[in-house]
């Protein structure tokens, strides 16, 4: 049998033969033995070694430490071709089909929420969430990067893929009763109210009241957002006549620096970043705003203090402010359709991961959340109501097992059903200074 040809390698007067192959994974017996074969002649030694049979002491230590420099590169190759096999692209992403099937499963799983300007604290509550539910292929929340509270709302009547919002309760009854929106009722509906957000009144150190702005120039943001609207009403009902100015924040803080304007209005909830970095000595505070019976519709009592707001509160502790309650608005789509079943499906991941949002990094204000908070003048959606029912079924009957264990503490069982709610009571009383 004819036999194949053999290489030649030649290493310091050796002459090495090795079998080409065309396997390109290297076996450790070839690599041992191809190292052991290229040993370098040392001592003026000749590659006589095969004919005499005879080993040298220091050849036998060089191809002792060859053998051993073979191993560890086969088992480093063994390694991490194993690593590199790991490694694997997402589902997601490697999964394949037909362009229909693709957009159909793509579609089937995402809901739109609108959050409001991109440095906004709504934006930020709308990534979060959209972060804490994410689930792959059966669920995706879309943020969107929105003009702010007052435009969300429209966007969610009219927007094509938008099918949540974050807006606040005053928009939604300007909607009704000045815009006169047919059917608003029906259309829109709330899934959670959402924390509260305070005016912020920023105004140069000769305004002491809303009352000095009178005929002054106020900034109330771009048209849509939160201030736009609440800002405006606010002065309204005071009867206080502004110059509107419309424009972004940060060119209107430039702008009341260099006293081109009077004051910056916002609505936010705090602290936020672009008030609580003003540095002290700056020439600009926040104006004390006094909750009346004139905002007791819709709003509610706000305050700064001066640990929020450290340098922008002069010589108190707090000042007042209004505050509006911010709300997760749904758009109610008709029961069993693609729409709801989506929105449905989002809800049930919203009150079962509701204890992610509780802690770090997620954004405090989630902790002031209470899920049961109703809002005046709207409907809950139907599939929140019958989560929150859930919830609450759940909550009273873990609280009514803690209770027993309680009880089964105490010394002595109540004697009649007095003792037995002033026990109750202490246990309530119990469990809050164990929660926090």
């Amino acid at each position: 049998m004819r036999r194949r040809r053999l290489a030649t390698i030649p290493a310091h007067n050796c002459d090495v033969a090795v079998r080409r192959t065309s396997n390109t994974r290297v076996r450790l017996n070839t690599v041992a033995s191809v190292l052991l074969k290229c040993a370098p002649c040392h001592d003026g030694l000749t590659c006589k070694t095969r004919q005499t049979g005879h080993v040298p002491d220091v050849t036998r230590e060089i191809m002792r430490n060859r053998y051993v420099a073979a191993c560890l590169v086969a088992l480093a190759i063994g390694f991490f071709s194993s690593q590199l096999a790991a490694q694997q692209v997402p589902s997601s992403l490697s999964q394949g089909g037909t362009e229909s099937a693709l957009r159909e499963k793509k579609n089937d799983s995402t809901v739109g929420l609108v959050g409001g300007l991109f440095t906004g604290t709504y934006m930020r509550l709308a990534a979060e969430i959209a972060s804490a539910l994410d689930d792959g292929d059966k669920l995706r929340v879309l943020p969107i990067v929105s003009f702010g509270a007052g435009s969300n709302l429209d966007d969610l009547l009219y927007l094509r893929g938008v099918d949540l919002a974050i807006t606040q309760s005053d928009v939604f009854e300007y909607f009704r009763t000045v815009r006169k929106t047919p059917h608003l009722e029906r259309r829109v509906q709330y899934i959670i109210r959402l924390p509260i957000s305070e005016l912020h009144i920023l105004a140069r150190d000769n305004v002491h009241s809303l009352e000095d702005l009178r005929g002054k120039k106020v900034n109330f943001g771009p048209a849509g957002t939160g201030a736009s609207l609440t800002g405006t009403i606010v002065f309204q009902r005071l009867g206080i006549n502004v110059q509107q100015v419309m424009i972004d924040q940060s060119s209107a803080l430039e702008k009341l620096k260099s006293g081109e304007i009077d004051a910056i209005a916002r609505v936010i909830p705090k602290p936020v970043d672009f008030f609580s970095k003003i540095p002290p000595h700056s020439g600009l505070h926040l104006v004390n705003i006094p909750f009346t019976k004139l905002f007791e519709d819709y709003y509610t009592l706000g305050e700064f203090t001066k640990k929020e707001y450290p340098n922008l509160v002069d010589g108190k502790d707090s000042i007042d402010t209004i505050a509006v309650p911010a709300v997760l608005a749904v758009y109610n789509w008709p029961k069993d359709s693609d729409h709801y079943n989506r929105v449905q499906r989002f809800v049930q991941y919203l009150f079962s991961r509701w204890d992610t949002f509780q802690h770090p990094p997620y954004h405090p204000k989630w902790r002031d959340v209470n899920l049961a908070a109703t809002v005046p003048g709207w409907t809950r959606f139907s599939a929140a109501q019958d989560m929150l029912q859930q919830v609450e079924a759940q909550q009273q009957q873990k609280q009514k097992t803690e209770f027993q264990t309680f009880l089964n503490k105490q010394p002595a069982l109540p004697a009649n059903a007095a003792d037995r709610e002033a026990l109750f009571q202490e246990f309530l009383q119990w469990q809050a200074s164990t929660t926090h």
